[in-house]
């Protein structure tokens, strides 16, 4: 059976306000507003190039932050899904705000997430009718993200969810494990459990060297370091640990990043798929706001996946997409079709006209 979605994946949606001209937080007045999830992020390659994706969310009813996020949504190709839920007052309900600017040269950039009474911490697996979406309409691949899984026990339990309707209709699973230190606190136990049952049913795992290491509780290379020299076997060798762990996913991916300042980055990538490495050494590129890279390697990465291609071009196509995210101020990648992709990937930034 022909399944009606490439990608579904379940999130929280929100707005990045970033200062304008490279400002700092704090300093510049005018702002630019973008909507924006991780998960959306990841979507956003394959729905650029033509794929059909869904967002499972919660919306804020009769919202006007809710009405731009489904504009901008709808604007990028992006179908959503979701309940309405009453504000009740100004204490009630809302949008997370993500206030982050884009750093410059030597200062790094910086993020302050403000979430108190964000609509997505409640989404449940009840909201969505699952067998409809999974079973008669049908989807490629489910793509979760550990930044939705630890927002709350049940944006937890909604992953376990979904994960229990994909698996029973033939979609694969992809997680991308993104870990954040703030979301973990005083929450480690707990959220251990909830990502190794998520990882433990996964077909495609992907994160960086603090992801595997922090998330999954694996052993790894020191991260945050700033040289990524004769780092790579040790990635490959926390991998093959993941592998023997959870021996369900076929595809491990992790990508590398060396800062040389907020606008100059080495990256690369490693790739297990089809029972052999892949590995894009690291190179440099240029940064406007690195914010969505990852997210931008994981959309690549699974539209080779959807597309069917070998493990090398999968992992090269994410490798650029990656790297595009990080050239445009947007927390996505938005290729113009496959050819500009592959020339990024090239090395080739000619004018085309």
């Amino acid at each position: 059976m022909s399944k009606q979605y490439a990608l579904i994946t379940a999130t929280s949606m929100g707005v990045r306000i970033t200062p304008v001209d490279r400002q700092p937080v704090g300093a510049g007045n005018l702002y630019r507003m973008q909507a924006t999830s991780a998960e959306t992020n990841v979507l956003n390659v394959s729905a650029a190039l033509g794929l059909n994706t869904l967002a499972l969310t919660r919306f804020v009813k009769d919202s006007p932050i809710a009405a731009f996020i489904k504009g901008e949504l709808r604007r990028r190709g992006i179908g959503y899904e979701g309940l309405e839920t009453p504000q009740e007052g100004p204490w009630g309900a809302r949008h997370q705000f993500n206030i982050a600017d884009t750093g410059y040269g030597v200062r790094g950039p910086r993020v302050y997430n403000d979430r108190a009474g964000e609509v997505g911490r409640d989404i449940r697996g009840e909201d969505f009718d699952l067998k409809r979406l999974f079973g008669r309409e049908g989807a490629q691949i489910l793509h979760l993200s550990g930044l939705f899984a630890a927002m709350s026990p049940q944006t937890g339990s909604a992953c376990l969810q979904l994960i229990q309707a994909a698996r029973a209709n033939g979609t694969l699973v992809s997680f991308d494990l993104n870990y954040r230190a703030s979301f973990w606190k005083g929450r480690e136990a707990q959220l251990r459990q909830v990502f190794t049952r998520i990882a433990e049913a996964a077909d495609i795992l992907t994160g960086n060297e603090e992801d595997f290491q922090l998330a999954l509780g694996l052993e790894g290379p020191q991260a945050g370091g700033r040289d990524l020299e004769g780092k790579t076997e040790a990635f490959q060798e926390m991998i093959g640990r993941a592998r023997q762990r959870f021996p369900n996913a076929s595809t491990f991916a992790a990508t590398l990043r060396q800062v040389v300042d907020a606008n100059e980055h080495r990256w690369g990538a490693i790739l297990f798929r089809e029972g052999d490495w892949h590995v894009a050494a690291p190179r440099p590129i240029r940064v406007l706001d690195r914010i969505g890279g990852g997210d931008g390697f994981v959309g690549g990465l699974l539209y080779g996946i959807l597309k069917g291609w070998p493990a090398a071009d999968c992992l090269g196509f994410g490798w650029a997409t990656g790297a595009m995210a990080a050239a445009t101020l947007d927390d996505y990648a938005t290729p113009a079709d496959e050819e500009q992709v592959w020339s990024v990937w090239a090395g080739n930034a000619r004018v085309k006209r």
